[in-house]
């Protein structure tokens, strides 16, 4: 409606929504001169690959790594709040998820104390309930993923504190986790 009030031409702008079969035909179709996809870095790799071949354009939202730094003088519940619905809200899932938690030595055992007192009553399921927070993630890669990431904090030295766990429902299902790193870490 904006478009056309501004009298923009038809077709200017549009928006397609589904599954992987239809990002693949417009990643194809030379018609469509720049494809905007975010999504996996293993994704992006392979939707540059096609448009690159045929000279079109990409802009590419892929993996991010966000944290979030809770200072000694912090507003722990604020950060609280901010930390679940960064790094729970989708499973994780979202470019713009929090992956990192920079946390003050002075705080650290609050902050800690206080987030898994949520994560071990985040309710998980189907997302169109309203009590959910969690649904399920978008495959099995991504669980896999997940678990991969899991194993490799671990073998680095760290240490998963809670979750992590794939639930034995109907899709894919896992429970959040928070696991214990140093910053020097590859995974980190």
């Amino acid at each position: 409606k904006v478009l056309k009030e501004n009298n923009l031409p038809e077709g200017i702008f549009c928006l397609v929504t589904g599954d992987r079969e239809v990002g693949e035909w417009m990643t194809e179709d030379e018609r469509i001169p720049l494809i905007s996809a975010t999504g996996s870095i293993r994704m992006g790799k392979e939707v540059a690959k096609v448009v690159g071949g045929r000279l079109g354009k990409t802009i590419l939202e892929l993996g991010g790594n966000n944290a979030i730094i809770v200072s000694e003088n912090a507003d722990i519940e604020m950060a609280i709040r901010a930390t679940v619905f960064g790094a729970v809200g989708t499973c994780g899932q979202r470019c713009t998820s929090t992956r990192r938690l920079i946390i003050h030595e002075s705080v650290y055992d609050q902050f800690k104390e206080r987030l898994l007192s949520i994560y071990e009553n985040v309710n998980i399921g189907n997302p169109l309930e309203p009590d959910t927070l969690v649904g399920p993630m978008i495959d099995q890669l991504a669980v896999d993923a997940m678990q991969n990431a899991l194993k490799q904090v671990e073998k680095e030295g760290g240490k998963v504190i809670f979750g992590g766990e794939v639930l034995d429902r109907d899709g894919f299902y896992v429970r959040p986790a928070i696991a214990e790193a140093k910053n020097e870490f590859d995974i980190v």
